[in-house]
C-alpha cells in the first residue's frame, strides 16, 4: 500500500523529511478495524513528532492521526462497526498513523462518520474536536459554575485549528459567553463567524481587554497556543477559583502565579486515553458520534479551510510547513490516493 513516512526526524525542507513509500497492507485482530483512508488533516502533533521523534528499530515512521475513511476489515472483538461502514477518528499516538491506504485503529476511538459531510470535511474535525470536547467537559467541567465568576470561557487562539472547533462546541452544548482570541482581520471574521460572542487581540495585553468588555471575570480560561505569553494576563483576568486548561507545550510556566486565587491548572492531551487504554477509552467513540449528530443537525461545521489533493509527501510537506507557520487558518485537509 501507499504510505509516507521518514527515517530521519528533522526540518520540513530537508528532501527525507517525508517520503513517499510502499509498506505491507496489515490485517485488523482484536478491537482494531482496518479503514480504507479517504482524506487527512495535519496537527501541530505531525510536524512536533517529525521534527523529534526517530522511528523504532530504525523503519519507516509514519504520521498522521486525522482520518475519514472506509471500514474494510474487523477484529473478531469488534461489535460496533462492520465492513463499508463510513468512520472518522484520530488515532493513537503510539502507533503507525493514517498517512496511509490502509491504517488499523481501536474501533473504540471511532465514531461514525457526519452523512452531511464529504471525506475532506470530516477528517478535519476527529482531533481538535476530541481536543475541545475534553478540555471543556472532562477537564474544566464548565458545566460546574465558579462562584462569583462570569460565565464566560476565554478560548486563547481561536482560528486555530483546536480553537475553531472550541468555540461552537462551546455555543451548542453550554450556555456560556464565548471570548476568543485572533489578531488579523481574516481571523477575527473568521471566529465572529463561528459564534464567538467577542473578540480580542492576543497581540495585544489580554487582561486589559477583558476588563473593557464589563462582562466581570471569566469563570474559564482555555489556551490552545502561545500560552508561555500569556500566563501573567490570565493569572490577573481569571475569576478566583477559576480553572484554566491548556494543550500546547510551554518553555516556561510559573504556576505560582495562579496560587492566590486558587486557580486549578488542567492539561489536556487527547491521546491519554489511547495511549494508557484506560476503561473509558470508549468515551472518544461517543464524543464522536454526538459531534457527527451536531454537524448533521446544521448547528457545528467543518473548520476545513484548505484542501490539497492527493495525499502524498508533496503535498503532506506543503501542509505541514504551513502549519508549523503558527498562522494557519482552520485545518489543512489532503483527499485521495
Amino acid at each position: 500500500m501507499k504510505a509516507v513516512g521518514y527515517k530521519v526526524p528533522g526540518p520540513i525542507a530537508e528532501d527525507a523529511a517525508l517520503v513517499d513509500i510502499d509498506l505491507p497492507r496489515p490485517v485488523a485482530a482484536g478491537f482494531d478495524i482496518l479503514v480504507e483512508v479517504k482524506a487527512v488533516s495535519v496537527n501541530p502533533v505531525d510536524y512536533k513528532i517529525r521534527n523529534s521523534t526517530p522511528p523504532a528499530n530504525g523503519d519507516w515512521k509514519v504520521l498522521g492521526w486525522d482520518a475519514a475513511g472506509i471500514v474494510r476489515e474487523v477484529g473478531p472483538d469488534v461489535t460496533q462497526f462492520k465492513s463499508g461502514d463510513e468512520v472518522y477518528y484520530a488515532g493513537s499516538i503510539t502507533r503507525p498513523g493514517t498517512n496511509a491506504q490502509f491504517h488499523l485503529v481501536d474501533a473504540r476511538i471511532v465514531g461514525r462518520k457526519p452523512a452531511s459531510l464529504d471525506w475532506a470535511e470530516a477528517a478535519a474535525l476527529p482531533l481538535t474536536a476530541l481536543t475541545a470536547w475534553e478540555a471543556m467537559f472532562d477537564r474544566l467541567d464548565v458545566a460546574k459554575p465558579v462562584p462569583g465568576a462570569a460565565a464566560a470561557i476565554l478560548i486563547i487562539g481561536g482560528a486555530g485549528g483546536v480553537g475553531s472547533i472550541a468555540i461552537q462546541i462551546a455555543r451548542q452544548r453550554t450556555d456560556l459567553t464565548v471570548i476568543a482570541t485572533a489578531s488579523r482581520p481574516e481571523t477575527q471574521e473568521w471566529v465572529k463567524g463561528l459564534g464567538a460572542h467577542h473578540v480580542i487581540d492576543h497581540s495585544r495585553p489580554l487582561a486589559a481587554q477583558i476588563a473593557e468588555l464589563g462582562i466581570g471575570a471569566p469563570a474559564f480560561v482555555f489556551s490552545t497556543t502561545h500560552t508561555e505569553q500569556h500566563v501573567a494576563d490570565i493569572a490577573e483576568l481569571i475569576a478566583p477559583q477559576g480553572r484554566f486548561g491548556l494543550i500546547d507545550d510551554p518553555k516556561t510556566f510559573d504556576i505560582m502565579v495562579f496560587k492566590r486565587k486558587a486557580v486549578s491548572i488542567h492539561h489536556e492531551l487527547m491521546f491519554t486515553r489511547s495511549i494508557y487504554g484506560t476503561p473509558d477509552m470508549n468515551e472518544q467513540g461517543k464524543i464522536l458520534d454526538a459531534l457527527a449528530v451536531l454537524v448533521d443537525d446544521g448547528k457545528i461545521r467543518t473548520t476545513l479551510t484548505q484542501r490539497l489533493s492527493p495525499i502524498n509527501a508533496a503535498n503532506l510537506k506543503t501542509a505541514h510547513a504551513q502549519s508549523e507557520s503558527g498562522a494557519a487558518k482552520g485545518k489543512i485537509v489532503l483527499e485521495g490516493f
